[in-house]
Order: structure tokens, then sequence, then C-alpha cells
């Protein structure tokens, strides 16, 4: 038995990194999977499958209304119900990193476009069935960045702290639908083999936290868990830092 039996997770950006372990981690508990991602996720489905769980990856665009639609369509088709929404995807391997007024107008919007505005899309998607079955919860992901003030890559800083705002506002809207929202903030997780700077940056960030060594995908599961599951049905609004003591609030 887990805790999540029953419940059914769409994972935004799953088909790798971070969003493949939060999918691996809620199948554990029992939970049916979308992997939702502009990537083929039909092999982190598998995976999830391989390991005795249920899952579909639905190619999804998060920036787009009817993507979103769609993929909202398909998680209720395949499973009849959406319980919990992990908005991963995200612009930030493909951020450009400098001095502000290095950056274009164009990279700017898009960004926005990506981290904001899709959130937004995808919790107007799911949100009529969770207001139907009269609970669900949606958990958006920030970034430790937004509490550091990181230098280099403004609009991606900027565009996650605006999900901090977004997170408290609807909460509120969202609480007598019975739909929790949180925030949950991750330090760098290292993926050289997409961003080679990590490998140099990491050290530099590892030196800086109470807990003195790299952060792994694996680390976010259990908050993700706890977030999707009924141990948490009275948290909404709040912003849980894992970070390994890279910075307290």
């Amino acid at each position: 038995m887990g805790v999540l039996d029953g419940k059914v997770v769409i994972i935004t950006g799953g088909a790798r990194g971070i969003g493949r372990a939060y999918a691996l981690g809620v199948s554990s508990q029992g939970a049916g999977v979308v992997v939702a991602d502009l990537l083929d996720g039909s092999p982190v489905a598998e995976e999830v499958a391989g390991s005795g769980g249920e899952a579909i990856a639905v190619t999804t665009d998060v920036s787009d209304e009817a993507s979103t639609a769609a993929m909202a369509a398909a998680a209720m088709d395949r499973f009849g119900r959406v319980d919990v929404l992990i908005n991963n995807a995200a612009m930030f391997s493909e951020t450009t990193r400098g001095p502000f007024t290095d950056l274009t107008v164009e990279e700017w919007d898009r960004t926005f476009e990506v981290n904001v505005r899709g959130v937004w899309l995808c919790i107007k998607a799911v949100h009529p069935h969770m207001a139907a079955q009269g609970s669900g919860k949606i958990i958006n992901i920030a970034s430790n960045t937004c509490y550091k003030g990181t230098i280099g890559f403004p609009h991606y800083v900027a565009s996650k702290s605006a999900l901090l705002g977004l997170t408290r506002c609807l909460a509120n809207e969202l609480g007598p639908d019975g739909i929790t929202v949180n925030t949950v903030s991750p330090d760098l997780i290292p993926n050289p083999d997409i961003r080679p700077t990590d490998a140099t940056s990491d050290p530099f960030v590892v030196a800086g936290r109470a807990l003195r060594r790299t952060q792994e995908a694996e680390d976010m599961v259990g908050t993700i868990i706890y977030l999707s599951s009924p141990a948490s049905d009275f948290v909404t609004g709040q912003s849980l830092l894992v970070n390994g003591g890279a910075f307290f609030i």
C-alpha cells in the first residue's frame, strides 16, 4: 500500500531529470502518472510500467492553451480523474547567462511564457476536474535563486519568483474548491550533460550549504510525495525550500 494509491499525478517536464524522478517517486507510492512534456515521455512511462505502475506520455507545450487542455483531457480519458499537478516544466537549461543588459526581449518573453504562463495554463486546464471532485493538489516548482537573488539570469529568477505570488493568490482562490497550492524550491541540481557549466558551479554552491554535498533529483521526491498525499491536506500557500540549508527562511 502506498500513500498515493488511487491518485493520478500529472508531471509537466516529466521526460527527463527531476521530472523523471518525480514520476518514479509518486508511482512507487501507488499513483497513476501522466508524463507531460514536449520531449518524448514514453521512456519514462515505460519505466514506470516496468516497475509495476501505470503511466501515459502526453506531448505537451505548457505555453499553449490548447495543448494544456489536451493534457488534462488525456489524463481524464485514461484515468478518470486528476488529483495532483506538478508544474515542473521550465526554461532553465536553455536560458542565456550573463549581464541583464545582454538579454533580448524575445528570450525574456519566452522564459515567462513557459515558466509563468505555462503554470497558469496547466492549472486552468486541471482546475475544472479537481473542483468537480472537491479535491486536488497543485505543486509549483520555483527555485532557490529567488531567495539568493542569483545574478546572471534575471529572466529565470524573476519568472520563478512570480510563482511564489501566483501560489499564494491561487491558494486563496482555490481553497474553497478543496484544492491546495504550494511551491517547492530546489537549489542547483547539476546536470552536466545538459549544462556543462554545472560541473564547475556545483562545488561553489555546495560550499554554501549546511549539508555540504551535491543535491540530487531524488532529494526532492520526499517533499513532493508529502505535498501530493493526504498528510499535507491542511498545507496551502506555502513555499518549501529543499536546498540542504543553502538559504533559511
